[in-house]
């Protein structure tokens, strides 16, 4: 009798090797620890660790073929989506690329959109159910990406958030797409629109969070993140401060702690591997039926959008982008943002966006007194 397996088709897209992107098969593990023969959680990384693992144009295809190969691969339970190293999971696009490339490039900008897009789609179209293991900062369109896998396990030092009006853009590559689904629309219209980054135990108690884990080890001890608020407290206006950075001599406590500690990620591998395990033990068709129908609001949203979207992307390109992504990428480590009141001022006396405007509002570095 002929083998059965050699009689299946390779559904596979031809196999990209993007520098940037890494992917790995590790055994599936049951709950005790004991290998199930044969079967695999793929493990998909972004591994640009030195830009905090921004995308660039290449990742991107990298990411899309990943998790094309990681869907159809028969003997994958899970895929985990994450960053080398324990600084970022992703911050986004590389704002180097964007400033030094597709900056005033709106037909270049569109198709760089398309692979994104696709990118997203990938994510949200995979078969199999995906975890986001956050071993830091996810950021702008790290956040997007994160937002868009089914399950996520952070370490609560990471922060996260948006960038776009604070860097040219709109945050419409799925973050105001997934957000409200996720969080309600008023924290929703503040993460997107005031960009305000938030702690790690802030985004589990708004419901973005599986779990959280701390990664400070202390003398060999696991502490939470001592630079936030991790109790039910009230600040001085009544506001809920679960999460909230501390003030003051809390603050000072709480970095002097940090220093004496190491950063240690063992504790979030443990517990990614226990969610592994854990959906190892269900029906397979059955478990992707039903992360299908759980995914529904958010790719209703993201295919509602996505191209009127990218379309406006690409022409903004021309004016905020421009401004904002260069301000970035040329501007002075402590000050990365344009001059917004210039941009404001110039706007209300109708002048309109100009070479000689973009050079006005990029930030200069303060002079020395």
């Amino acid at each position: 009798m002929t083998n059965a397996s050699s009689q299946l088709n390779d559904h596979n897209l031809p196999q990209f090797s993007a520098a940037g992107v890494r992917f790995e098969k590790r055994p599936a593990k049951r709950p005790d620890g004991s290998v199930a023969q044969g079967l695999y959680n793929a493990w998909i990384w972004l591994d640009n660790p030195t830009q905090f693992n921004s995308y660039t144009t290449e990742m991107v295809k990298g990411v899309i073929l990943a998790f094309r190969a990681a869907s159809n691969s028969r003997d994958v339970v899970s895929v985990v989506f994450t960053g080398t190293g324990e600084k970022a999971f992703c911050t986004g696009g590389n704002t180097k690329e964007y400033a030094e490339y597709y900056a005033g490039r709106p037909e270049e900008y569109r198709q760089y959109m398309r692979l994104f897009n696709d990118m997203v789609s990938a994510i949200l179209a995979c078969d199999k159910p995906v975890i986001c293991r956050v071993n830091g900062m996810r950021i702008g369109g790290g956040q997007e990406i994160g937002m868009a896998c089914d399950f996520t396990v952070a370490q609560d030092l990471a922060r996260f958030g948006q960038a776009g009006p604070k860097h040219g853009s709109a945050p419409i590559g799925g973050a105001t797409d997934f957000l409200p689904v996720i969080v309600g629309a008023e924290r929703a219209m503040a993460a997107c629109v005031l960009c305000e980054p938030f702690s790690a135990h802030e985004a589990y108690q708004m419901g973005m969070l599986t779990d959280l884990v701390p990664a400070l080890n202390v003398d060999g001890k696991f502490v939470a993140n001592p630079l936030v608020e991790t109790q039910r407290l009230y600040d001085e206006y009544g506001r809920l401060a679960f999460g909230k950075p501390k003030t003051g001599a809390a603050l000072a406590e709480g970095k002097a702690l940090l220093a004496r500690g190491k950063v240690d990620l063992s504790m979030l591998d443990a517990r990614v591997e226990d969610l592994c395990s854990k959906l190892l033990l269900t029906f397979p068709d059955c478990t992707t039926k039903t992360v299908e129908e759980l995914r529904k609001p958010k790719l209703d949203a993201w295919n509602r959008n996505k191209e009127n979207s990218r379309a406006w992307l690409a022409l903004n390109m021309m004016t905020e982008a421009r401004a904002g992504f260069r301000a970035f990428n040329e501007g002075p480590k402590d000050n990365r943002e344009a001059d917004f009141v210039a941009v404001r001022q110039a706007i209300a006396a109708g002048e309109g966006w100009s070479a000689a405007m973009t050079e006005r509002v990029l930030p200069k570095a303060k002079k020395s007194a």
